[in-house]
């Protein structure tokens, strides 16, 4: 495998979803991207869903929401708190869908994000856990942990850069 070029990967268990990536961006500049309303401009895409109305309060306790507008115009709200924030290195939040999931209803998972620097950029890690009692939620997420990888190595340039 050559560096930068490392596709999404996703797993679950009956109980966590973990999916990694490498970016071709500092950890900074990803750090960025994943808690502040650039999130709108890459974590999404027309035929799926998109980010709006980001808003978060980034501290530890700070609260955090976003809307998912779904391809048919859905308006489907979401949000949690931070619980860990180790700048620019770890995020830890929790993550609830306020409508009801199909899936996973309103039941509240944590998700974290670790960044490591690497030579072509950062090695993003994400541990999403809470999935007991939810199979078919933590394998659902598995694969949009993949797909939202994807978008973020796409809006760094991984698209331009792949062979």
């Amino acid at each position: 495998m050559m560096l930068g070029h490392s596709w999404p990967q996703a797993m679950a268990n009956a109980e966590t979803v973990m999916a990694a990536a490498e970016i071709l961006a500092e950890p900074e500049v990803v750090f960025t991207a994943l808690v502040t309303d650039e999130v709108e401009r890459w974590w999404g895409s027309t035929d799926t869903y998109r980010m709006t109305g980001w808003t978060a309060d980034l501290r530890v306790g700070g609260r955090w929401s976003v809307i998912v507008r779904t391809a048919d115009g859905s308006r489907l709200p979401a949000g949690g708190a931070f619980v860990e924030i180790e700048t620019p290195r770890r995020i830890v939040q929790t993550r609830r869908y306020d409508w009801d999931h199909p899936t996973l209803g309103r039941h509240e998972t944590m998700v974290a994000y670790l960044l490591e620097p690497t030579a072509a950029g950062t090695r993003l890690t994400i541990c999403h856990g809470g999935f007991a009692g939810f199979p078919d939620a933590a394998a659902e997420h598995a694969e949009g942990w993949a797909r939202v990888l994807g978008w973020l190595q796409r809006y760094f340039g991984e698209g331009r850069r792949a062979a």
